[in-house]
């Protein structure tokens, strides 16, 4: 399949576009909290999943930056009136490898489990998914604060043990508690980095993170989720829990989770240097 997919591209003229974005061909079973299924890319979805991932490098590479913040519309969350589903921070690779420019890092559930994993991926596999909408966040950090996440993503002793991972659950829940350590959704992890980023030294991990995010203002965002939609999700999700919610919200349908408009809109109030891209086909 994948000799077909390559051969197809080169005819149309995309192979080169793959090279330049870093695009891995495999799909491999893991998503940002998206529902399990077997679904294949078409040729369709490559082409514009190159294209969007093109246009982001070309972005980032204008904006001589070295870190910054991405998002996607992998999901309709207009019931919600959120527009981006899953966020990433994007690094300037520092290797000599041919194509591979920008790399993706980011946190994503193993399909059909509660498991999730950090992984480093080239920036077209980011648009390579089953996408709501071929659009793209980039929100890029005053050069300060770009310097703290970089050290908080290098992985200085070569052994795959970068600061940032202190900050990683592997028990995904898509809809995690803002202020809970049991389980953890993409955003989460992205944000109490960032928060680490920003803190200092004094934020060595997940509980101390979310306390310094508590006192510097952040807002999750309240999603209205009723009781009977809470238990479908439970019992037929295994990457969807509410057992860490407090009582009282989870029973008010009032679920206080992290996504990427709260993640953004806070690192915005924080740092208003921040330069905000919106990037579509």
């Amino acid at each position: 399949m994948l000799v077909t997919l390559w051969k197809s591209l080169y005819s149309k003229g995309l192979a080169r576009a793959a090279l330049a974005i870093g695009i891995i061909f495999s799909i491999p079973a893991v998503h940002a909290g998206r529902a399990c299924g077997e679904w294949k890319p078409s040729a369709n979805d490559v082409r514009n999943a190159l294209a969007l991932g093109q246009k982001v490098r070309e972005a980032l590479d204008a904006s001589g930056a070295q870190v910054a913040i991405i998002a996607r519309a992998g999901q309709d969350l207009t019931q919600y009136k959120l527009k981006y589903s899953h966020a990433a921070f994007v690094v300037r690779s520092r290797a000599s490898v041919p194509g591979k420019t920008w790399l993706n890092v980011h946190l994503l559930n193993q399909c059909g489990t509660a498991n999730s994993n950090l992984f480093h991926e080239g920036l077209g596999n980011f648009f390579l998914d089953d996408m709501f909408r071929y659009e793209a966040l980039v929100v890029i950090p005053p050069p300060a604060l770009q310097a703290a996440l970089l050290a908080q993503l290098s992985d200085a002793s070569g052994a795959g043990a970068m600061p940032a991972m202190r900050f990683f659950e592997p028990h995904y829940n898509m809809l995690a508690y803002m202020y809970g350590t049991k389980y953890q959704n993409s955003n989460q992890w992205v944000l109490e980095t960032l928060a680490a980023a920003m803190a200092g030294p004094s934020v060595q991990g997940r509980a101390q993170a979310q306390a310094w995010l508590k006192t510097a203002g952040f807002a999750p965002i309240t999603l209205q989720i009723s009781t009977l939609t809470r238990l479908g999700g439970r019992v037929t999700r295994a990457n969807i829990a509410f057992d860490d919610h407090p009582n009282e919200r989870r029973f008010a349908s009032k679920i206080d989770t992290i996504t990427v408009d709260a993640l953004v809109n806070f690192l915005q109030h924080r740092e208003p240097a921040s330069e905000r891209l919106e990037i579509k086909l």
